[in-house]
């Protein structure tokens, strides 16, 4: 199996900058995408960015221009660099991964447990 971990979280004052981690560890073939989603209270979670294995990335407009998402391959990380954020940015964040393991021919999603993000104005 898979485990992501994410770091980074935490409380921001509005125009700051943070910047999220998630290191993906286990038996692990390929990571085909990696992203980023978020879950504000109340709300449903959605998709943030993502990043396939050769680079091509996803925004969801709100952040466009504001968050980047990149990853290092060799290290099964990705990382979503957030600046000029917003009071709307809060929620909690979670990592996700799909893609193989050894000896497996089987697409797999997994989830990270989340990391608490908080824009206060």
């Amino acid at each position: 199996q898979v485990q992501l971990v994410e770091s980074g979280g935490g409380l921001v004052q509005s125009g700051g900058s943070l910047r999220l981690s998630c290191a993906a560890s286990g038996s692990i073939f390929s990571l085909n995408v990696m992203g980023w989603y978020r879950q504000a209270p109340g709300k449903q979670r959605e998709l943030v960015a993502v990043i396939t294995i050769g680079g091509s990335t996803n925004y969801v407009d709100s952040v466009q221009g504001r968050f980047t998402i990149s990853r290092d391959n060799a290290k099964n990380t990705v990382y979503l660099q957030m600046n000029s954020v917003k009071p709307d940015d809060t929620a909690v964040y979670y990592c996700n991964a799909v893609g193989l393991l050894v000896g497996d021919s089987t697409d797999y999603e997994w989830w990270g447990q989340g990391t608490q993000v908080t824009v206060s104005s």
